[in-house]
């Protein structure tokens, strides 16, 4: 699934070069809960023009201030929402919003300038140097994509499509999962294989699962979700509520039908951690490593805890510092199912 920085060299590289990608990696976690930390108080709308260059600096003065306001007052948000902002409560959305595109270029700026320094220092491995460089790329394909995720609730309604929001998460994870592997290949070298067949095949299986069940938790996001069926387990009363496949062609409910979508979420979430504890229990008995076998039993409590998140926030309908926990727990998951993959060795 990931190729590795150093398991066909015999020496990795420099730590400085871990730690850099450690420290891109940590941006980038940042980065995901800011966003939805922007997406839970309904801040994402008021920045309506993209410039990825003198947007760097914030307003300066009222007039700018006031000329920001101006072209946020002909969004479909304030027509129909926020009606009643006046530039003061504006003000109170648009820093959050602010603040996650700037964050967004400060890790270019992070990422890029230091890969060119250790490029010209010859610092980095060859392969990885095409590696690193796609990554960048990336990098600025997720802030186009963010854009337009943005666009989409700027022309009619005030929000933005639940199928740019996932494709926008999903990339920022894919994202992450990359930095983080890149970042522990340069840091430590990759074990010798161990572990059965099912428990290499299955530690991949737990990482589909993991990601799958995130993607849905987009959905849950774009589509407000989380706020209707705050009960667990029944929903409306019901294992199963009405109106489930109540959209044509059936399939479109599991992206447009809310009741399909946050049913769909909780199955996979369920689903996962069941799959975990079910590998845990299979698959830890054919590995004897000790490195392994930490990081299956992290990844079955994390699991286990993200779950717990899920179930509370869902019951306090996504109040915000238990959306932005849940959304901590998913990132903690994904990364110790990653750690896992690479403990089992090459």
């Amino acid at each position: 699934m990931f190729a590795t920085a150093s398991s066909s060299d015999a020496t990795l590289p420099p730590k400085a070069v871990g730690y850099w990608l450690l420290i891109c990696c940590a941006m980038v976690a940042a980065m995901i809960l800011l966003g939805g930390a922007t997406r839970l108080t309904e801040s994402g709308l008021s920045i309506v023009n993209w410039r990825p260059v003198t947007g760097i600096l914030p307003p300066l003065n009222d007039a700018e201030w006031q000329a920001l306001f101006a072209a946020y007052k002909q969004s479909p948000e304030f027509t129909k929402v926020n009606f009643w902002m006046t530039v003061g409560d504006f003000k109170s959305i648009y820093w959050l919003e602010y603040l996650h595109r700037l964050w967004g270029r400060l890790i270019g700026i992070v990422f890029l300038l230091p890969y060119i320094w250790f490029v010209m220092r010859g610092m980095i491995p060859g392969a990885l140097i095409w590696r690193l460089g796609g990554l960048f790329i990336l990098g600025g394909a997720q802030g186009l994509l963010g854009w337009y995720m943005v666009k989409s609730g700027l022309v009619n309604e005030p929000a933005v499509s639940q199928y740019r929001l996932a494709a926008h998460l999903g990339l920022a994870f894919v994202i992450f999962g990359l930095l983080f592997w890149y970042a522990v290949a340069c840091l430590t070298h990759r074990p010798a294989r161990t572990g059965s067949g099912w428990a290499r095949t299955g530690s991949l299986y737990i990482i589909f699962a993991a990601a799958v069940t995130i993607i849905w938790g987009a959905f849950v996001a774009g589509l407000d979700a989380g706020l209707a069926y705050n009960t667990f387990p029944l929903m409306g009363g019901q294992v199963i509520p009405d109106g489930i496949l109540l959209s044509a062609p059936w399939w479109i409910n599991f992206f447009e039908n809310t009741a399909t979508v946050q049913f769909t979420h909780r199955l996979l979430a369920i689903g996962t951690v069941a799959s975990v504890l079910i590998y845990w229990v299979t698959a830890g008995r054919s590995v004897l490593d000790t490195a392994p076998q930490k990081a299956l039993m992290l990844l079955g409590i994390l699991a286990l805890c993200q779950l717990c998140l899920g179930i509370a926030t869902l019951l306090t309908e996504v109040i915000l510092p238990l959306g932005i926990l849940h959304q901590l727990g998913a990132l903690a998951v994904i990364t110790s199912a990653i750690w896992l993959r690479f403990t089992l060795g090459d």
